[in-house]
């Protein structure tokens, strides 16, 4: 982003008069192809290049110059046939009907997927209208608010002025909301305090909004017309709501997420504000205030959304032809991941062997039943180096080949300490292990000391080891007591399945005591 540092060069840039102050190259990549919109975004450049606001000139080139990746895109669910086929979250009443329904739907159909059916970029359909109002009534904001004060240029163009979230329909929510909250300046003991505007635009929110787990399944992240309608969402929604009404009043609010938890499944979303000290605060939008809110689970990176491009990401590193795994492929992220946990850069021996024309190699966490890329390195030689890891964690170095992961080493776990521990299954020093659950629980003895269990008796339980893939070992069905395996190569990570289940299950291995220990 090309940034305004002083006095000196606004004097500079006004001095040249509206038609000598070029649009930067970015920019010009964007006129070129926006095709019949070209009109629309030029305008937007006029107008400002006519009233003289050297400023509001710059923030539309910001917006104008990231918005190559910004867009909407329109899913439809369809069967491995590709033919559509109708779902709506809202037809059950709750996350585990949903779940049964999509189920039955499977069982008749076979595997089902969301897919784009249609990818609208902004650049092509957006008006003029729309972003000189945005640009308008953010500087607005950003100059009336006493919170907003300590903001830089930078900050400012980040935080407040886009124009969207994410992948939301574009929508008009900066005026609705500067309307609907024009009392919380009011309502504030101190009116310099972006936190505590935070607090109150958040307990507004939670006054009618509430987290719904069916919107799992919902192919989109909404946009404000239909979260006003429904008043419910997962929690990129929570995120999106928070923002639209935050950035209304140009409170610096973003929204930082994990792909995948380290030590359970699915992943998360929350959003963070910038307080007077430059320090970030998390919170949860709808949910929980600046102060109040923690993250449960394990981070093995955490990204922030960003409207700019950032060119130390995977997606504006890569070969024109490099295929990426999900999440990593848009160059509108950052990783925050050690303002928030201890973290080690590794150096990995890519033992498997190097795929031809490959140039980056992956470090994985195990989730909801599979390896899932979470950051990337860069290949040097026969090794890979990965940096800012969260630690206390299960990794696995990987390729990403024709859209799957292959191993490319090891597993490995990344101790608290930031050692590197290597798990090579032992076969020649089997072990026989006893078993109380196949995820983490909090265990206890009864009365007789015998160890608590958490099976689902008469269900029957598979257990793997990891050796480059998951390699069954045995089956047991399950009766009063913990399950026990004998002739169980030692030194692994194992996984412990029950039969039909939806691969929830964790990762463990066993300590010199004989206990299961969780990852």
């Amino acid at each position: 982003m090309k940034k305004i540092v002083s006095l000196i060069v606004l004097i500079s840039l006004i001095a040249c008069g509206p038609h000598e102050f070029e649009p930067p190259e970015n920019v010009k990549a964007i006129l070129e192809k926006s095709d019949n919109n070209r009109t629309e975004l030029e305008r937007v450049i006029q107008h400002y290049k006519e009233t003289g606001d050297v400023m509001k000139e710059e923030a539309a080139y910001f917006l104008l110059g990231n918005m190559d990746e910004q867009s909407y895109a329109i899913f439809k669910l369809v069967d491995s046939s590709g033919n559509k086929i109708d779902f709506d979250v809202l037809d059950y009443e709750d996350y585990n009907a949903m779940r049964n329904g999509w189920d039955v739907i499977e069982e008749e159909k076979g595997t089902i997927n969301f897919k784009v059916d249609t990818l609208i970029k902004d650049y092509e359909v957006i008006s003029s209208d729309y972003l000189i109002n945005n640009i308008d009534l953010a500087f607005e904001a950003w100059n009336k608010n006493p919170w907003a004060k300590h903001l830089s240029f930078d900050q400012f163009c980040e935080y407040v002025l886009p124009y969207r979230s994410s992948n939301e329909p574009l929508e008009d929510w900066r005026s609705y909301f500067i309307n609907e909250l024009s009392w919380v300046k009011d309502s504030m003991q101190n009116p310099s305090d972006p936190v505590e505007a935070v607090k109150w635009v958040n307990n507004y929110i939670k006054s009618w909004f509430r987290f719904d787990p069916r919107y799992y399944e919902h192919p989109t992240d909404q946009g404000l017309k239909e979260i006003m309608q429904n008043k419910m969402g997962r929690c990129e929604d929570m995120t999106n709501i928070a923002i639209y009404a935050m950035r209304a009043l140009a409170l610096p609010v973003m929204s930082d997420f994990t792909p995948y938890w380290a030590n359970t499944g699915n992943n998360h979303a929350w959003n963070a504000v910038i307080d007077n000290n430059d320090s970030v605060i998390i919170f949860m939008g709808g949910e929980a205030n600046p102060g109040d809110y923690k993250l449960g689970n394990k981070l093995a990176k955490v990204y922030r959304k960003t409207f700019d491009r950032q060119e130390k990401s995977l997606a504006a590193k890569k070969k024109e032809w490099e295929k990426l795994p999900p999440y990593l492929s848009k160059n509108s992220i950052k990783d925050v991941t050690s303002d928030y946990v201890p973290v080690s850069d590794i150096k990995i021996e890519l033992a498997k062997g190097i795929p031809d024309s490959t140039v980056h190699s992956y470090i994985c966490v195990f989730n909801a039943g599979e390896w899932r890329a979470i950051d990337y390195g860069r290949i040097w030689g026969t090794r890979a180096q990965y940096y800012g890891l969260g630690r206390g964690i299960a990794y696995l170095p990987a390729f990403y080949v024709d859209k799957e992961i292959i191993p490319a080493s090891n597993a490995i776990i990344l101790t608290d300490s930031g050692k590197v521990v290597n798990l090579i299954p032992d076969s020649k020093n089997k072990i026989t292990i006893k078993l109380h659950s196949t995820t983490k629980k909090i265990t206890k003895k009864s009365t007789d000391y015998v160890d608590e269990t958490f099976f689902n008796k008469g269900a029957v339980y598979t257990l793997f080891y990891w050796n480059d893939k998951w390699v069954e070992l045995a089956k047991q069905k399950a009766a009063d007591g913990p399950l026990v395996f004998k002739n169980v190569p030692s030194n692994a990570f194992y996984w412990l399945v029950e039969e039909g289940s939806r691969k929830d299950e964790r990762l463990f291995t066993i300590d010199k005591d004989g206990k299961q220990v969780w990852w």
